[in-house]
């Protein structure tokens, strides 16, 4: 059985920030993020393996429009 996608609140909640957090991670951070439709929606396993690879910390660069 797979994880269910996560919304917005459920990922906050999860990882303990605010949504206004999870929206500049995706917009900044390239926080692993897939559009259905109008929402955001998360696999756990994928923001976990995020995280623990640095990319919610302070030190990561932001992710710049090339």
């Amino acid at each position: 059985m797979t994880d269910r996608w996560l919304s917005v609140e459920d990922i906050g909640e999860h990882l303990g920030v605010s949504k206004d957090t999870v929206y500049a991670w995706i917009a900044k951070r390239r926080m692993p993020a897939h559009k259905v439709g109008r929402l955001w929606k998360f696999q756990r396993s994928e923001v976990d393996a995020w995280v623990k690879a640095g990319g919610a910390s302070d030190d990561t660069p932001e992710a710049t429009d090339v």
